[in-house]
C-alpha cells in the first residue's frame, strides 16, 4: 500500500523545547516515511507564521476564528495514487493549523485510510478526529496518535509512532 504524509509543520520558538531548527510535526513526519517508505507533503504558508511563539499563537487563533484559508507555497492536486493518508499538524487550540484545511478541502479522501497524528504541550488529538470524519468524507479516518513536543526527540516516541504506523 502507497502512503502519503500530509502535514504542516513550524520552526522557530517552541513553548516546551525553545528555539527549533525544525518543526515537532515534521520529525513525526519523517519518522512515518522511515517506517513506511510514505511520500511528504508538508503545507508551507506563503504567509510564515511568525517564529515567536506567542505571537504564532495569536496568528493561528485569528486565523481560526475567521475560518482561514491561507495561501500555500504548493499544493497536492490529487491523492488517487495513496492508499493511506497521514495527516498531522500541532494543535493550536484544539485543532490543526488553518494550512493543513487549505490542502485538504482540495482533495478527495473516499475510499482512502486515514491516519490523524499531532504534537502538542497537553491538548492530545484536541478536536482533529472529529473535524477529519467531517472533512474526509468517503474515507475511513482510523485512531490518530498524539505524542508531546517536549518528547517528540526521545527514543521512546520515534517507538510509538513504528508501533502506531504498523497496527
Amino acid at each position: 500500500m502507497k502512503s502519503l504524509v500530509i502535514y504542516f509543520s513550524r520552526a522557530g520558538e517552541n513553548y516546551a523545547v525553545g528555539k527549533m531548527e525544525k518543526g515537532n510535526t515534521e520529525v513525526i513526519a519523517e519518522y512515518i516515511k522511515e517506517f513506511t517508505g510514505a511520500d511528504l507533503f508538508r503545507c508551507d504558508p506563503a504567509e510564515p507564521y511568525s517564529e515567536n511563539y506567542r505571537e504564532c499563537c495569536r496568528e493561528a487563533i485569528a486565523k481560526q476564528r475567521s475560518d482561514a484559508r491561507p495561501e500555500l507555497t504548493a499544493y497536492l492536486d490529487s491523492i488517487e495514487d495513496y492508499d493511506v493518508i497521514y495527516i498531522g499538524g500541532p494543535v493550536y487550540c484544539g485543532e490543526y493549523p488553518q494550512e493543513i484545511y487549505s490542502q485538504l478541502d482540495r482533495l478527495s479522501f473516499a475510499g482512502k485510510v486515514i491516519k490523524p497524528f499531532t504534537t502538542h504541550e497537553g491538548s492530545g488529538l484536541g478536536k482533529c478526529v472529529e473535524v477529519l470524519r467531517k472533512k474526509c468524507a468517503g474515507g475511513k479516518v482510523e485512531e490518530g496518535l498524539a505524542i508531546k513536543d517536549s518528547e517528540v526527540l526521545l527514543p521512546e516516541s520515534k517507538a510509538l509512532v513504528r508501533d502506531w504506523v504498523i497496527r
